[in-house]
Protein backbone atom coordinates (compact mmCIF):
# COMPACT_ATOMS: atom_id res chain seq x y z
CA UNK A 1 0.00 0.00 0.00
CA UNK A 2 2.94 2.35 0.61
CA UNK A 3 3.98 1.96 -3.02
CA UNK A 4 0.50 2.85 -4.24
CA UNK A 5 0.53 6.08 -2.20
CA UNK A 6 3.94 7.14 -3.50
CA UNK A 7 3.35 6.30 -7.19
CA UNK A 8 1.89 9.07 -9.27
CA UNK A 9 -0.30 6.88 -11.51
CA UNK A 10 -3.99 6.96 -10.64
CA UNK A 11 -5.47 3.67 -9.46
CA UNK A 12 -7.48 2.88 -12.67
CA UNK A 13 -4.25 2.80 -14.72
CA UNK A 14 -2.61 0.05 -12.65
CA UNK A 15 -4.51 -2.86 -14.28
CA UNK A 16 -3.67 -1.49 -17.73
CA UNK A 17 0.00 -1.17 -16.78
CA UNK A 18 0.12 -4.80 -15.62
CA UNK A 19 -1.49 -5.98 -18.87
CA UNK A 20 1.06 -4.04 -20.95
CA UNK A 21 3.95 -5.47 -18.93
CA UNK A 22 2.64 -9.00 -19.35
CA UNK A 23 2.13 -8.54 -23.11
CA UNK A 24 5.61 -7.10 -23.47
CA UNK A 25 7.06 -10.11 -21.68
CA UNK A 26 5.14 -12.52 -23.92
CA UNK A 27 6.34 -10.77 -27.08
CA UNK A 28 10.01 -10.91 -26.11
CA UNK A 29 9.91 -14.55 -25.00
CA UNK A 30 8.19 -15.49 -28.27
CA UNK A 31 10.77 -13.73 -30.44
CA UNK A 32 13.99 -14.79 -28.67
CA UNK A 33 13.63 -18.57 -29.26
CA UNK A 34 12.82 -17.90 -32.93
CA UNK A 35 15.93 -15.76 -33.38
CA UNK A 36 17.98 -18.47 -31.65
CA UNK A 37 16.52 -21.04 -34.05
CA UNK A 38 17.36 -18.69 -36.94
CA UNK A 39 21.01 -18.51 -35.88
CA UNK A 40 21.12 -22.33 -35.82
CA UNK A 41 19.23 -22.60 -39.12
CA UNK A 42 21.88 -20.48 -40.83
CA UNK A 43 24.21 -23.48 -40.57
CA UNK A 44 21.63 -25.97 -41.90
CA UNK A 45 21.42 -26.49 -45.67
CA UNK A 46 18.17 -26.08 -47.58
CA UNK A 47 17.00 -25.95 -51.18
CA UNK A 48 13.70 -25.20 -52.84
CA UNK A 49 12.13 -24.61 -56.24
CA UNK A 50 9.45 -22.00 -56.68
CA UNK A 51 8.21 -18.86 -58.38
CA UNK A 52 8.75 -15.16 -57.72
CA UNK A 53 6.50 -12.31 -58.83
CA UNK A 54 7.74 -8.75 -58.32
CA UNK A 55 5.84 -5.44 -58.41
CA UNK A 56 8.12 -2.42 -58.17
CA UNK A 57 7.34 1.12 -59.30
CA UNK A 58 5.47 0.63 -62.58
CA UNK A 59 7.26 -2.61 -63.40
CA UNK A 60 6.04 -6.19 -62.99
CA UNK A 61 8.08 -9.31 -63.57
CA UNK A 62 7.97 -12.98 -62.71
CA UNK A 63 10.57 -15.75 -62.79
CA UNK A 64 11.07 -19.27 -61.56
CA UNK A 65 13.59 -19.63 -58.75
CA UNK A 66 15.89 -22.32 -57.40
CA UNK A 67 17.58 -21.39 -54.12
CA UNK A 68 20.29 -23.52 -52.50
CA UNK A 69 21.71 -22.55 -49.10
CA UNK A 70 24.73 -24.16 -47.42
CA UNK A 71 26.46 -22.62 -44.42
CA UNK A 72 27.25 -19.00 -45.33
CA UNK A 73 26.78 -19.63 -49.07
CA UNK A 74 23.66 -18.98 -51.12
CA UNK A 75 23.16 -19.86 -54.78
CA UNK A 76 20.01 -18.45 -56.38
CA UNK A 77 19.02 -19.22 -59.97
CA UNK A 78 16.34 -17.03 -61.56
CA UNK A 79 14.88 -18.86 -64.53
CA UNK A 80 12.71 -17.63 -67.38
CA UNK A 81 10.50 -19.57 -69.78
CA UNK A 82 11.78 -23.01 -70.84
CA UNK A 83 14.28 -22.99 -67.97
CA UNK A 84 16.53 -20.30 -69.45
CA UNK A 85 18.75 -18.69 -66.80
CA UNK A 86 17.89 -15.01 -66.37
CA UNK A 87 20.36 -14.41 -63.54
CA UNK A 88 22.48 -16.27 -61.02
CA UNK A 89 23.16 -14.75 -57.60
CA UNK A 90 25.88 -16.19 -55.40
CA UNK A 91 26.55 -14.87 -51.93
CA UNK A 92 28.98 -15.73 -49.14
CA UNK A 93 30.80 -14.00 -46.31
CA UNK A 94 32.93 -12.06 -48.83
CA UNK A 95 30.05 -10.52 -50.80
CA UNK A 96 27.62 -11.13 -53.63
CA UNK A 97 28.14 -11.92 -57.31
CA UNK A 98 25.34 -11.50 -59.86
CA UNK A 99 25.71 -13.05 -63.32
CA UNK A 100 23.48 -12.33 -66.33
CA UNK A 101 23.93 -12.74 -70.08
CA UNK A 102 25.36 -9.19 -70.04
CA UNK A 103 28.19 -10.07 -67.66
CA UNK A 104 29.07 -10.35 -63.99
CA UNK A 105 28.88 -7.77 -61.15
CA UNK A 106 30.04 -7.94 -57.55
CA UNK A 107 29.12 -6.02 -54.39
CA UNK A 108 28.88 -6.40 -50.61
CA UNK A 109 25.14 -5.71 -50.55
CA UNK A 110 22.71 -7.96 -52.45
CA UNK A 111 19.82 -5.46 -52.30
CA UNK A 112 21.79 -2.66 -53.95
CA UNK A 113 23.33 -5.00 -56.52
CA UNK A 114 20.07 -6.65 -57.58
CA UNK A 115 18.32 -3.28 -57.82
CA UNK A 116 21.11 -1.94 -60.01
CA UNK A 117 21.23 -4.97 -62.34
CA UNK A 118 17.71 -6.46 -62.21
CA UNK A 119 15.73 -3.31 -61.44
CA UNK A 120 14.43 -4.50 -58.05
CA UNK A 121 16.11 -5.16 -54.67
CA UNK A 122 16.31 -8.72 -53.34
CA UNK A 123 16.79 -8.73 -49.53
CA UNK A 124 18.88 -11.90 -49.61
CA UNK A 125 20.47 -11.53 -46.16
CA UNK A 126 17.04 -11.53 -44.48
CA UNK A 127 15.29 -13.85 -46.91
CA UNK A 128 17.55 -16.78 -46.12
CA UNK A 129 15.74 -16.82 -42.75
CA UNK A 130 12.33 -15.51 -43.78
CA UNK A 131 11.82 -18.34 -46.30
CA UNK A 132 12.01 -20.71 -43.30
CA UNK A 133 9.40 -18.72 -41.38
CA UNK A 134 12.06 -17.33 -39.03
CA UNK A 135 13.27 -13.79 -38.26
CA UNK A 136 16.88 -12.91 -39.02
CA UNK A 137 18.97 -13.46 -35.87
CA UNK A 138 20.03 -9.81 -35.70
CA UNK A 139 17.95 -6.66 -35.77
CA UNK A 140 14.67 -5.53 -34.26
CA UNK A 141 11.70 -7.73 -35.08
CA UNK A 142 7.96 -7.85 -34.45
CA UNK A 143 6.13 -11.14 -34.98
CA UNK A 144 2.43 -11.86 -35.29
CA UNK A 145 1.26 -15.46 -34.92
CA UNK A 146 -1.79 -17.25 -36.25
CA UNK A 147 -4.31 -19.09 -34.06
CA UNK A 148 -2.41 -22.39 -34.43
CA UNK A 149 0.94 -20.86 -33.45
CA UNK A 150 2.47 -20.44 -36.89
CA UNK A 151 4.25 -17.21 -37.77
CA UNK A 152 1.74 -15.08 -39.66
CA UNK A 153 3.68 -11.84 -40.13
CA UNK A 154 7.28 -10.75 -39.53
CA UNK A 155 8.20 -7.06 -39.44
CA UNK A 156 11.97 -6.64 -39.79
CA UNK A 157 14.47 -4.33 -41.51
CA UNK A 158 11.64 -2.24 -42.90
CA UNK A 159 10.03 -5.28 -44.57
CA UNK A 160 6.66 -6.84 -43.82
CA UNK A 161 6.72 -10.58 -44.54
CA UNK A 162 3.23 -12.06 -44.58
CA UNK A 163 2.77 -15.86 -44.68
CA UNK A 164 -0.39 -17.22 -46.29
CA UNK A 165 0.34 -20.93 -46.68
CA UNK A 166 2.39 -23.61 -44.93
CA UNK A 167 3.17 -27.21 -45.88
CA UNK A 168 1.47 -28.52 -42.71
CA UNK A 169 -0.66 -27.18 -39.85
CA UNK A 170 2.07 -27.60 -37.23
CA UNK A 171 3.77 -24.53 -35.76
CA UNK A 172 7.21 -25.53 -37.09
CA UNK A 173 6.08 -26.35 -40.63
CA UNK A 174 7.89 -24.86 -43.65
CA UNK A 175 6.19 -21.98 -45.50
CA UNK A 176 4.91 -22.43 -49.05
CA UNK A 177 3.65 -18.93 -49.81
CA UNK A 178 4.72 -15.48 -48.56
CA UNK A 179 4.55 -11.85 -49.59
CA UNK A 180 7.26 -9.30 -48.79
CA UNK A 181 6.40 -5.59 -48.89
CA UNK A 182 8.40 -2.41 -48.36
CA UNK A 183 8.06 1.15 -49.68
CA UNK A 184 5.59 0.30 -52.44
CA UNK A 185 7.46 -2.84 -53.50
CA UNK A 186 5.98 -6.34 -53.36
CA UNK A 187 7.74 -9.67 -53.78
CA UNK A 188 5.52 -12.73 -53.81
CA UNK A 189 7.25 -16.08 -53.34
CA UNK A 190 5.53 -19.41 -53.95
CA UNK A 191 7.55 -22.48 -53.00
CA UNK A 192 6.55 -25.50 -55.07
CA UNK A 193 9.01 -27.99 -53.60
CA UNK A 194 11.33 -28.16 -50.62
CA UNK A 195 14.24 -30.57 -51.19
CA UNK A 196 15.85 -32.65 -48.46
CA UNK A 197 19.53 -31.87 -48.03
CA UNK A 198 22.27 -34.19 -46.71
Amino acid sequence: MACLRKCSLPMPLWPLLWVLLLLGGCASTAVEPLQKRAAEAAQSPFAFNGRVAVKYAAERSSVNVRWTHRGVEDDILLLGPLGRTVARIRGDAQGVELQTSSGSSMAHNAEALTEQVLGWPLPMSGMRYWVLGLPAPEGLVNIERTANGQVGVIHQSGWEIRYSRYALESADSLPLRMTLQRNGMEIQLIIDEWEKQP
